[in-house]
């Protein structure tokens, strides 16, 4: 699993019949100093995020099981919402301070 930060919204009208109802949304992955990368990603997302926030990502096999129903074809998706990051008792990242900011 990865950290990304949800940059914005992919929308596609015609896509394979499987992925009908996913959302799909372009997530930016965050390095361990809390900093942006500077590529991007489409994931599906079952989950309900929404721009700005802190997701994490499933990528490969994993990704394609987010359905309990046949495997999706897509390579990656957002699994969580964050709430909290925290690395060696230092917090990194909150959705609550973040909300506020």
């Amino acid at each position: 699993m990865q950290i990304g930060r949800v940059a914005g919204t992919v929308v596609s009208t015609q896509k394979e019949p499987t992925l009908q109802g996913v959302k799909f949304l372009l997530v930016q992955l965050v390095d361990i100093q809390g900093q942006l990368t500077p590529g991007y990603q489409v994931a599906a997302d079952r989950v309900g995020a929404g721009v700005d926030e802190w997701v994490l990502v499933s990528e490969g096999s994993s990704a394609r099981k987010i359905d309990r129903g046949e495997p999706l074809p897509v390579d990656a998706a957002v699994i969580g919402i964050i709430d909290t990051v925290t690395i060696a008792g230092q917090l990194m990242y909150s959705k609550r301070a973040q909300a506020r900011g």
